[in-house]
This record gives structure tokens, C-alpha cells and sequence, in this order.
């Protein structure tokens, strides 16, 4: 069945020199489409123009890394990014309060203004949250978000709840296969509705501890996803081909994917 890798940085550099053949393998392996994530202004409009070129789609946001970058100018350029029509939703955004690159009121501020401008194009959203929980599903709560994805989930059950009741759907990553830090994912991803559940990469991020052989400088890719959906179809008792039916029409519904 093909899959749908709603998250990979396919702007990152580490793809510049072999991006043709690293589309090749995702497709090889069955991996139907990618949506590349936008983090920045910059790797937003990146983004779309990489999906216009090779048939994929895209993401427009601003990381909250990246929050203290942005000015009155922001908006407009994500607005007006997001009327390309490769791009299907606002995001990366949200809050990361473990690092805290940009001050956390930047972060809540730039967070807010992309939450509305989703709202204002009726486009879905991209979020990020890391060390945020409970202010970030407060903010969302607040503002009555509406279709929107917690990509890269790795938090608790408290989080996972809170996540659900707003209406959430799920992004799963190669977290769920390292039996060290992803061990309590195991047992939390039996718990999300197999209509809310997707699947992603976060290429060339968080490449899959249990993968043999490990890729060369341990970069992820799209052709791993296969192997997380494998991972995740086992710790929830389901086949590989359920799995991949459920969540390939999860992200076609979630994103408008023809």
C-alpha cells in the first residue's frame, strides 16, 4: 500500500546533492507522496518550489526556533507563500520550550498570528510542541483551532489526551523505534484513533535507532517510512497493510491530497 510522509525537511543541505535519487528510493519503496515542511520565510517558499518541481507538496510556517526572527513583514510573505498551490498547510509553528532559541513571548506571539492566519485561508496546521505542554494546547484551546496535526508526538499520555480532546490528529515518527527514549510511545500509540494516526520522517532527522544498516552520517529519509509504519502497525496489533490504508487516507483527507 502507499504511503504518505507528511514530514520531511527536504530543503535541509544535506540533501542538495542527491535529492533526484532520494525521491527515487522514497518512490521505490512505496512512498506514494512527501509534504516538505516549511521553518522559516526562506525554507518555506523553498519548499514550495521544490514540491512544484517534483511533483510533491509543501508546508509554509515559521519553527518557533525561529520566532525571533520575524517582523510585520512575516505574515504577509507566509500569506502570501501559501497561495501557491503546492502549498497544504500553515506550519512548522508552535512552541519549543526545551531549548528556547527565541524568547518563549516571541514564540506566543508568532504562534498566535500563524494560528489566525490558518484560520484566515482555512488551511490545516503544522505544529510543533516540545516542553510546551499544557501552554501550548491552552493557546490552541483558546483560539479554537481547527484541523491541525501535532507532528514528531513524543510526550506523555496527559499530553497525548489533551491532544485528542481538541481534535488533534497524530504524526509518528522513528522515535517510536528506539526501545530508549520511544518505549512509552509504544504503549501511547495503541491509543490513538486509527482516524486521527499519520505517519512521517522528519528527513533527515530522527532516523530510526533499529534500522540495519544504519544510512551513511545517519541521515533519515522517506524511504524509511515503510520501516516506522511496520514499527507502529506492531505495537498496535495491526497489519502493515491496514495501517498504510488508514493513514495514506488520513493524510489525503487531512491535507486535500488529490
Amino acid at each position: 500500500m502507499p504511503l504518505v510522509d507528511i514530514g520531511a525537511n527536504l530543503t535541509h543541505p544535506s540533501f542538495h546533492d542527491d535529492l533526484d535519487a532520494v525521491l527515487a528510493s522514497a518512490r521505490a519503496h512505496g512512498v506514494a507522496t512527501i509534504v516538505v515542511t516549511g521553518t522559516s520565510v526562506d525554507e518555506s517558499r523553498r519548499a514550495a518550489e521544490l514540491a512544484a518541481a517534483h511533483g510533491l507538496h509543501a508546508t509554509a510556517g515559521v519553527h518557533p526556533h525561529h520566532a525571533r526572527d520575524c517582523d510585520e513583514r512575516t505574515i504577509p510573505a507566509l500569506r502570501e507563500i501559501a497561495a501557491h498551490p503546492k502549498v497544504v498547510a500553515i506550519g512548522e509553528c508552535g512552541l519549543d520550550f526545551n531549548r528556547n532559541y527565541s524568547p518563549q513571548p516571541d514564540q506566543e506571539k508568532w504562534f498566535v498570528a500563524q494560528l489566525e492566519l490558518a484560520a484566515e485561508l482555512g488551511k490545516p496546521l503544522f505544529l510543533h510542541s516540545r516542553d510546551a505542554h499544557p501552554r501550548f494546547a491552552e493557546i490552541l484551546r483558546h483560539h479554537r483551532v481547527g484541523k491541525a496535526v501535532a507532528h514528531c508526538f513524543t510526550g506523555d499520555a496527559a499530553e497525548l489526551r489533551a491532544y485528542l480532546d481538541l481534535g488533534l490528529y497524530i504524526g509518528i515518527t522513528g522515535w517510536i523505534c528506539d526501545e530508549r527514549r520511544g518505549a512509552h510511545l509504544m504503549q501511547l500509540v495503541k491509543e490513538i484513533p486509527q482516524d486521527r494516526l499519520l505517519l512521517e520522517t522528519d528527513s533527515p532527522y530522527l532516523t530510526p535507532r533499529d534500522l540495519r544498516p544504519q544510512p551513511r552520517a545517519r541521515r533519515n529519509e522517506p524511504a524509511f517510512l515503510p520501516h516506522i509504519a511496520r514499527a507502529v502497525a506492531r505495537v498496535r496489533g495491526e497489519s502493515p497493510e491496514a495501517l498504510a490504508a488508514a493513514t495514506t487516507r488520513n493524510a489525503r483527507e487531512f491535507f486535500g491530497l488529490p
